[in-house]
C-alpha cells in the first residue's frame, strides 16, 4: 500500500512584500498637505501600505503618517503587499520624489 502525505509550506510572511527606501526631499517634509496627498493615493490601493523610519505605520492613515514627523532628509521605508503592489510602489515613490507635487 502506498501512502502519499502532502505537505503545504507556508511562505514567509514578507516573502512577496516589496520594500524600498526613499528620502523625503520636499522642503516642508511629510506635513499635513503632503500626508493628505499620500493618503489620497494609497487609499485607493488594494494592497496594504506600511511607511516609516523608526516605526512602521499604516500608509493609508493621515494621522499615522503625520506622527512620523518625517522632515526633509528623512529616509523612510515603504512596504507594499498585495494586489498591484508593483504599481503601488512605483506610484508612491514617484509622488515622494516629485515633492508631493508642491512647488519648491
Amino acid at each position: 500500500m502506498l501512502v502519499v502525505i502532502s505537505q503545504t509550506e507556508t511562505p514567509a510572511a514578507d516573502q512577496s512584500m516589496i520594500k524600498q527606501k526613499v528620502t523625503i526631499i520636499n522642503k516642508a517634509g511629510l506635513h499635513a498637505r503632503a500626508a493628505a496627498k499620500l493618503v489620497e493615493l494609497t487609499g485607493g490601493m488594494a494592497s496594504t501600505v506600511q511607511i516609516g523610519h523608526e516605526k512602521m505605520v499604516d500608509g493609508k492613515s493621515i494621522l499615522s503618517l503625520m506622527m512620523l514627523a518625517a522632515v526633509k532628509g528623512t529616509e523612510i521605508n515603504i512596504e507594499v503587499d498585495g494586489d498591484g503592489e508593483d504599481q503601488a510602489m512605483i506610484s508612491i515613490v514617484a509622488l515622494i520624489n516629485n515633492r508631493f507635487d508642491e512647488a519648491e
